[in-house]
């Protein structure tokens, strides 16, 4: 048991390490910083703007497109790394049932691009 208990000493002392490391890390600013707020720097954005109108207003469609495209290109992605490694494996029929897909993709994006849903005004 005690053979046991000592093969977990590493992990013990990694976790205690990092876990006084990690506080270190999060108390040391609050120490050292200067606190000097200016009037931007508590303002409710950082940027140096002042608040247009309420935060809860409504966000224009073509936000929620681009949005939409980051996302199907996104797991086009996701899907083109595991069919490129097993590419080898699924043969010709892989190969034509990503292009179909990718054809897919292209005549959607030609679509949203057509329509203008790309140009931000």
């Amino acid at each position: 048991m005690q053979n046991i208990l000592s093969q977990y000493l590493p992990i013990l002392l990694f976790l205690g390490i990092s876990i006084l490391m990690a506080f270190i890390a999060i108390a040391l600013p609050f120490i050292i910083a200067l606190r000097r707020p200016d009037k931007e720097k508590i303002s409710s954005y950082e940027c140096g703007f002042e608040p247009f109108s309420d935060a809860r207003g409504k966000f224009e469609v073509r936000f929620c497109l681009v949005a939409i495209l980051f996302i199907i290109f996104d797991l086009e992605i996701a899907f083109l790394f595991p069919w490129a490694i097993a590419l080898g494996k699924i043969g010709m029929f892989g190969f034509w049932s990503m292009m179909v897909f990718l054809g897919i993709l292209t005549v959607g994006f030609a679509y949203e691009w057509k329509k203008g849903a790309l140009e931000w005004e």
